[in-house]
Formats: C-alpha cells, sequence, structure tokens
C-alpha cells in the first residue's frame, strides 16, 4: 500500500518537500518517507527539523534507510550531533530500522541508552515507533 493510498484511506494529510513525504499520523507525529537519503550531514538534519516543525509536529518517523550510513558509525560523531539538535529542538525521533547490522558494542550500547531515555528511540517497526513518541 503506497503512503497516498494509505494517506487518503486513513483520511491523513500530506505535504510533499524536497522528495519527501510528510505524513500526519496524529497531531504532532510526522512520518517522514522518501525513496533516498534524506539526512547526509547535520545541516540535513536541522532542516528536516525546521520543515516539521513549521507544520506543527512535536514528533517525527525516520527511516534507517533514509540516514546516511555514516551516521552508525560513532566514531564520526555524526549520530550525536544530529540527535543533539533533535534533543535541542525538543523534537522527539524513532528511528525505523534492523539495527542488527550494526553488530559494534559502542552501538549497540547507544542504542540501548537511547531508548531508555525516550527522546530517541530506535525501534524496529512503524508500530513500534508510534508507541514509542505517543508515550509521555
Amino acid at each position: 500500500m503506497d503512503a497516498l493510498f494509505f494517506a487518503q484511506y486513513f483520511n491523513l494529510s500530506i505535504s510533499y518537500i524536497w522528495g519527501m513525504e510528510i505524513i500526519r499520523l496524529s497531531d504532532s507525529i510526522a512520518e517522514i518517507v522518501a525513496d533516498e537519503l534524506i539526512i547526509n550531514n547535520v545541516e540535513d538534519g536541522v532542516d528536516l527539523i525546521g520543515n516539521i516543525y513549521y507544520q506543527g509536529f512535536d514528533k517525527a518517523i525516520v527511516y534507517e534507510k533514509n540516514i546516511t550510513p555514516l551516521f552508525f558509525d560513532l566514531s564520526t560523531k555524526i549520530a550525536g550531533e544530529i540527535l543533539q539538535k533533535f534533543s535541542n529542538y525538543r523534537m522527539r525521533l524513532a528511528i525505523v530500522g534492523d539495527f542488527s547490522k550494526y553488530p559494534s558494542k559502542s552501538m549497540s550500547d547507544f542504542i540501548s541508552e537511547s531508548n531508555q531515555h525516550g527522546q530517541i528511540n530506535f525501534v524496529n517497526s512503524k508500530l513500534e515507533a508510534v508507541n514509542a513518541l505517543s508515550k509521555k
């Protein structure tokens, strides 16, 4: 089921910007859908925050496939810098993907710690993302 059909069927609104679909899943949760990378660097993360905040969202679901693989190499510090921006702007984030392909202990610890705090969540499905973002 494509995003447009899903949104029309469930009466959700969609906006388009820079090759992304921003789907309103609730008053505060936006699902970001794209065919290509949307976060390549810190500036892309800040642009995304601005775009979805401007549309009234304070929670976002982004897919791992749309984030540069360098994000998942903690030695680049890209993850820390991007996630710090989300925290600074009080924008909660759920990243959906299969994180088992990043087997380093440091990445595993980073994911566990992030999930414990709840501001940033690494989850396996859209449903888990919505549930995580729907909690306080």
